[in-house]
């Protein structure tokens, strides 16, 4: 299935290298999609119309503000549409793409390194082979999970901002360590591998926290102590701070 990339910016980037297949992609003139066909190969075309004629499945990673404009370029003309714009609902993306079978996606951006998390909405007349092809294309980039339509924009609020909060957990554990007179290479070589570790762990143990939690964590212990402040320190609330600034900034 040749893909096609209305906008060339982090996520459309990181897909493409997760494909690591030469690109057909488009950009508002930042010169993105030029460097991205330098180092992938592909082309870059003059217009999104003439990218959705060449393309068998046209993905939008352009701003959400632009759905209106692109669709009026590109409707009638794609055969299909996957959107992976934040707050764009099936609902938007039907009405904007009306009679084009379109793909609400929401992956986030280690699926560069084929190890993301992709949550897609159902989709309903659509069809069942076509709907096959393009799940099966954006399998190879990580792990596909079905969320319900009501539910996607709560799953962006962990899947696609969940990088950067995990980049600035291992930041601030770094520090800390630092702090102790670590130096900051070996530091960040240990956090890393220990983040990565217990990413591996928590999904061979079903991803029950808990238990995870337990394995490590005896009564009185070093890691009792640590989590507990951590504890103190309002981890949880902050964390629900933070989903749900994600989730106002995307209210109408």
């Amino acid at each position: 299935m040749l893909v096609g990339l209305i906008g060339a910016g982090n996520m459309a980037r990181a897909l493409a290298r997760g494909w690591g297949e030469p690109v057909l992609c488009t950009d508002a003139g930042s010169g993105r999609a030029q460097a991205l066909v330098a180092e992938l190969g592909g082309e870059v075309l003059a217009s999104n119309a003439e990218l959705a004629r060449r393309a068998e499945l046209v993905v939008l990673c352009h701003k959400p503000a632009q759905l209106d404009v692109v669709a009026a370029e590109v409707a009638g003309v794609a055969p299909a549409v996957a959107s992976v714009l934040a707050g764009a609902s099936v609902e938007q993306l039907r009405a904007a793409y009306d009679g084009t079978p379109v793909f609400r996606l929401m992956p986030n951006t280690p699926v560069e390194v084929r190890a993301g998390v992709i949550c897609h909405a159902p989709t309903t007349g659509v069809d069942v082979d076509l709907s096959a092809r393009v799940l099966e294309r954006f399998a190879v980039l990580g792990e596909v999970v079905e969320v319900e339509e009501r539910l996607m924009d709560v799953a962006g609020g962990i899947v696609g901002v969940g990088p950067a909060y995990v980049a600035l957990l291992a930041e601030a554990q770094v520090d800390a360590a630092v702090k102790r007179g670590m130096p900051a290479p070996l530091a960040s070589q240990l956090v890393g591998g220990t983040l990565g570790g217990s990413a591996t762990l928590l999904r061979a143990r079903g991803h029950d926290t808990l238990a995870v939690r337990r394995e490590v964590t005896s009564p009185g212990g070093t890691t009792a102590r640590g989590l507990a402040a951590l504890e103190r320190g309002g981890v949880r609330a902050a964390f629900v701070d933070a989903l749900d600034a994600v989730l106002e900034w995307g209210a109408p």
